[in-house]
């Protein structure tokens, strides 16, 4: 199984941690956001990846061979990536993916590995959903019917009416993930919509007749990390569990 992580942004707003790092390798918890997503995947059976990259991309291919020596990675670079947005990051991944179904995920976000196993579980195509805590109107928002189809997608939705926050979590079929990439491909290069995110393509393949779930994770953890806040609010979190178990049966990783 594919999956696709977008990990190309400079962070600007988490300086001076991400001076000199990427924010996908900052650690939570004491392990390396990316690491803690690249495991999980492993564990729920995801075996190709595609990371888009760009800031400090180099930290990121080193970090990765480093841990997961052997793993089957693609690395996308999208040279724009201070000018862009990740629905153009994303595009750069299309042949790699078009053909296929595949997660995704936004490479800043920390999750419960239970939240990739009720995707998996619940099958393409779908959207983790946050619906316990706070939303604001900063945060990605959904509205759904009764059957918790997406009807509409983005910061626009007013908070009042959302089902929940979408945390950046989707798993798409293969029909459906050449109708985003063709959306994509529309907006970004047709409409030159190069500093968009990509939930205004999921919004139009869905106006265009694509059903997409929104799968409510209730209480299990998921946060994006996106301010020093973030950063720190997560760290609090995750210090009080056990520590994460960075092994994955069957692959072989670095010590």
């Amino acid at each position: 199984m594919k999956a696709v992580i977008l990990a190309a942004g400079c962070a600007t707003r988490l300086r001076p941690y991400s001076d000199d790092t990427p924010k996908t390798l900052l650690p939570v918890g004491g392990v390396p956001i990316l690491r803690r997503t690249i495991t999980s995947l492993l564990r729920v059976g995801f075996d190709q990846f595609v990371i888009g990259t760009g800031y400090l991309e180099h930290m990121v291919r080193d970090a990765v061979a480093s841990w997961f020596p052997g793993l089957d990675v693609t690395f996308v670079t999208n040279p724009d990536f201070r000018s862009t947005n990740n629905a153009y990051s994303l595009l750069l991944a299309r042949e790699h993916v078009e053909d296929d179904g595949f997660i995704l995920l936004d490479g800043d976000v920390v999750f419960d590995l239970g939240v990739i196993e009720e995707l998996v579980e619940r099958g393409p195509d779908c959207l983790a959903v946050r619906s316990v805590g706070e939303i604001g109107l900063e945060e990605v928002k959904i509205t759904a019917d009764n059957e918790d189809r997406v009807l509409a997608i983005g910061k626009h939705v007013p908070v009042r009416s959302a089902m929940g926050e979408s945390i950046g979590i989707e798993l798409f079929s293969a029909s459906s993930s050449r109708k985003l990439f063709a959306a994509l491909d529309a907006r970004v290069r047709g409409q030159n919509l190069v500093n968009e995110y990509y939930e205004a393509a999921f919004q139009q393949i869905v106006d265009e007749g694509v059903t997409l779930y929104g799968v409510d994770i209730g209480s299990m953890y998921a946060t994006e990390i996106d301010t020093l806040e973030d950063l720190m609010a997560a760290e609090a979190r995750l210090s009080q569990r056990p520590a994460f178990d960075v092994g994955v049966q069957g692959v072989r990783l670095a010590v």
